[in-house]
């Protein structure tokens, strides 16, 4: 992806990036490559020089449907209540000296 500046975003500051962009021809032609380049990221498939449609491999549409990677850091602040829950228990633990739960 061609990284197309910065902006900020919730007082974050974050980088822009153009998705690859290729034509319902190329997609008729050179199915493999356009195949292969959505297989890394997103592509656009553009007919008559505007975007019609965006080509992304299963796993990163499954990701963007069910809200994102299952593997999430969160900020203490934003951890869901399940998940501060078992947090809170490991910690007690650990202050107690228990351990982890993986230790014979």
């Amino acid at each position: 992806m061609e990284n197309m500046g910065k902006m900020d975003y919730m007082g974050i500051e974050v980088e822009i990036f153009a998705m690859k962009q290729f034509t319902t021809g190329d997609l008729n032609k050179q199915i493999g490559d356009v195949t292969d380049a959505a297989s890394r990221e997103p592509v656009v498939l553009t007919r008559h020089k505007k975007p019609r449609f965006v080509l992304m491999s299963y796993d990163h549409y499954e990701r963007m449907r069910t809200g994102g990677d299952p593997r999430r850091a969160f900020h203490i602040s934003e951890m869901p209540a399940e998940h501060a829950g078992l947090f809170d228990e490991a910690l007690d633990r650990l202050a107690h000296g228990e351990g982890y739960d993986d230790e014979p």
